[in-house]
């Protein structure tokens, strides 16, 4: 599903990857973490495609099979909106529209038509348990609510890897641990592949695997 050989990374002076290599299978549930500043999330951005790696001598990025070093920016976001979904920390929700409004702006974007876009949404928000909840705007949401309507949107073009930054970052223990129940379940019923940087220990314990990046570099 995915494998990144040899993944550096500059930010001017500052050599933040350096040489990180990694392989995920579909279905796994993997964990970055690692102290503040480590890497995680511009590890989670390079393999998102949202950043681009510094190329060295026998790096590769290939994500689902399909290398994507030589991608244009179209295709690019093309591979973005069909194979990834992104869940954030702080949610990302556009306040201005209400839960099934933001739960289908991906779908809108890869030119779904409405009824069926808004059907696949009823369905998402009956599996994660935030249907009365759809005509409702974000600040009208809890934190908690407010992630399962990010997971939501993440899932709702069915994509086959979904990356993680933090998620339970700004969420209390009940609702952080109800997040990464929902996780292993969504793993169990539909085979996701999910790569998660965090600091949370529990959520970090429950994955398939653990791995600690540090001074650029994977344990």
């Amino acid at each position: 599903m995915i494998e990144a050989e040899n993944i550096h990374k500059f930010y001017e002076n500052n050599h933040i990857l350096k040489g990180i290599n990694l392989r995920v299978d579909k279905g796994e549930i993997i964990s970055l973490v690692g102290a503040s500043g480590a890497g995680k999330t511009t590890l989670l951005q390079i393999l998102g495609t949202i950043d681009k790696y510094d190329k060295k001598e026998g790096s590769k990025l290939l994500l689902k099979n399909q290398d994507i070093s030589d991608f244009t920016e179209n295709q690019l976001a093309n591979f973005r909106n069909h194979e990834l979904g992104f869940i954030f920390q702080f949610h990302q929700l556009l306040p201005e529209f209400n839960v099934i409004e933001n739960i289908c702006i991906p779908a809108f974007i890869k030119k779904t038509p409405k009824n069926i876009a808004e059907s696949k949404a009823n369905q998402l928000m009956n599996y994660l348990g935030i249907s009365d909840r759809s005509k409702n705007k974000p600040n009208e949401l809890s934190g908690g609510e407010k992630q399962r309507v990010a997971v939501a949107r993440a899932l709702i073009n069915e994509p086959s890897i979904i990356l993680a930054d933090e998620p339970s970052g700004n969420l209390d223990s009940n609702a952080s641990n109800n997040l990464h129940e929902l996780f292993l379940s969504l793993r169990k019923d539909f085979n996701y592949t999910f790569i998660i940087a965090t600091h949370n220990k529990l959520l970090a314990k429950k994955s398939d695997r653990v791995l600690e990046i540090k001074d650029g570099k994977i344990k």
